[in-house]
């Protein structure tokens, strides 16, 4: 089980698409799977918004995902289960039907990544004070922020635990992620026009919208900065055009209660061949 880690737009998709490429052609079936893929679907995310917040109609921060569904997925795999895969689309903002899901299992390798992986909650005291304009003008009272930390402190950790330590993907700043999100839009909309399905292309953010949508992510994001370094076996320092100009190899403390290695951790056995 090897995550992959870091904010929106580093290239972990990319990343993952390439592991998973390289590691089939040494005989290992792989799975790929994304935390963006177990985004809860339109209705849910309305009932949120009406019992909750308005701002939790939209995917994205901690609480907009089914992280039952996640562990259910990674058990399965575990387990040497032949397993379904989510899958979510993005232009039509909801997660495919069952029947639409990859079957895929047993496998020697899962490669999960995500945005917000292994990010700790926040010191409520730290919700204070709003972080962007969104955050101060949507989000008054602190009532979504607050929300949002509470499930990440309470429902993530069972899926962290499930990954172990992630390779991390560090950008030069949050600065970018506007930037690299907006990529990520076009190429979604490339795509959609590829295969030929226009209305789905229409669907798209503009530049400006990816700015608004970049802010419900940015105070998970600054704390993964702060926070999930520490907590990598190794870090991959990307410059503004996601080239790796660095690599630092960490020490994550993540033992079990035996001493072991923590549950899905990535290890290689003693006097094994390396990359």
């Amino acid at each position: 089980m090897l995550s992959i880690a870091g904010l929106q737009g580093s290239g972990k998709s990319t990343l993952a698409a390439q592991l998973a490429t390289a590691a089939r052609a040494r005989g290992l079936c792989t799975a790929v799977l994304s935390i963006d893929d177990v985004y809860q679907g339109r209705r849910e995310r309305a009932r949120l918004a009406r019992e909750v917040h308005p701002l939790l109609a939209h995917r994205g921060p901690p609480g907009t995902h089914d992280v039952g569904l996640a562990c259910e997925t990674l058990d399965a795999l575990a387990a040497g289960a032949r397993v379904r895969l989510p899958r979510f689309d993005k232009l039509r903002d909801t997660r495919l039907p069952p029947s639409r899901w990859p079957r895929t299992g047993p496998v020697d390798l899962v490669l999960f990544e995500g945005w917000c992986l292994h990010v700790p909650a926040e010191d409520p005291a730290a919700l204070a004070v709003p972080i962007n304009a969104l955050e101060r003008d949507e989000d008054p009272h602190a009532v979504w922020r607050h929300w949002c930390n509470a499930a990440l402190g309470r429902d993530y950790p069972a899926l962290w635990a499930r990954l172990g330590p992630p390779l991390w993907l560090q950008p030069p700043g949050f600065e970018v992620v506007a930037r690299w999100r907006w990529q990520q839009e076009q190429a979604l909309q490339e795509r959609a026009l590829a295969a030929a399905h226009p209305q789905l292309a229409a669907r798209a953010m503009t530049r400006t919208e990816v700015g608004r949508f970049v802010q419900r992510f940015e105070r998970v994001s600054r704390r993964a900065l702060a926070t999930v370094p520490g907590l990598a076996w190794t870090t991959l320092r990307l410059d503004r055009h996601r080239r790796v100009i660095g690599e630092r190899a960490g020490d994550p403390q993540a033992p079990d209660a035996a001493g072991g290695a923590a549950p899905g951790a990535l290890t290689r056995p003693r006097n094994s061949p390396s990359d």
